[in-house]
Formats: structure tokens, C-alpha cells, sequence
């Protein structure tokens, strides 16, 4: 009989959090402080495999950077009005302004690397 234990690798895991068209102002240009969001779409195979990376990033950057993710499906016009053409996108914002942007999947040290760079 199969066992349907779980081993939890890391209990302290910080989720993303979601942000929409609708909050982004709130939650992106009006926040006080380092922002990352990554835009991503469920059909997009690197998308899925930048998600988790970006939930560690969450997670190590807890106290720097809020860490945010947005559906480009769900919420069209952010995504239009910031010009990403690609996905995944992940930008980077400093007091509600945006600073940088990386396109693409990528190993987690390339992408705290990044990060470490811009917050510096």
C-alpha cells in the first residue's frame, strides 16, 4: 500500500504573491522600497520552470525585495502599457520606478546574481 506522506524540504518557503492589472498600481508604483514581478502565462513552458526559482528568490530576498507575479493571460493591459514582448519578464522596480529587466528563464544564482546587482 502506497504511503501518502510528505517531506517538506523547506517550511519557511516564501510564495510569490499575485498581482493584477487592477493592483499593480497599488501594489508596484506606490510601494516604498524594491519590487520584482514576473510576468508568465500557464502555457509557457519556461515560465513554469522559472516559477519555483522565483518563489526561492522570494524567500532569500524575503526583507529587500516583495516579490510579485502576474498573469499576462488574466491581466493584458499591465504587461502592454510596461512593453514586454516576451515571457517569462521579470522587472525590477525601485520606489514604484522601473529599473531593469531580464527576459527569459534562468538558473536561480543568475537571477539572484541580477538582482544583488540592481539593489546594491
Amino acid at each position: 500500500m502506497a504511503s501518502n506522506q510528505f517531506k517538506c524540504i523547506n517550511r519557511d518557503l516564501i510564495m510569490s504573491n499575485s498581482v493584477t492589472d487592477t493592483t499593480f498600481e497599488k501594489e508596484v508604483k506606490e510601494h516604498k522600497g524594491y519590487a520584482l514581478v514576473d510576468f508568465w502565462a500557464e502555457w509557457c513552458g519556461p515560465c513554469r520552470q522559472l516559477s519555483p526559482i522565483v518563489d526561492e528568490i522570494a524567500s532569500e530576498f524575503e526583507n529587500q525585495v516583495k516579490v510579485l507575479k502576474m498573469n499576462i493571460d488574466e491581466n493584458p493591459d499591465t504587461p502592454t502599457k510596461m512593453g514586454v514582448r516576451g515571457i517569462p519578464t521579470l522587472m525590477l522596480f525601485q520606489d514604484g520606478k522601473h529599473i531593469a529587466t531580464k527576459v527569459g528563464s534562468m538558473p536561480k544564482s543568475t537571477l539572484s546574481d541580477w538582482i544583488n546587482s540592481e539593489i546594491k
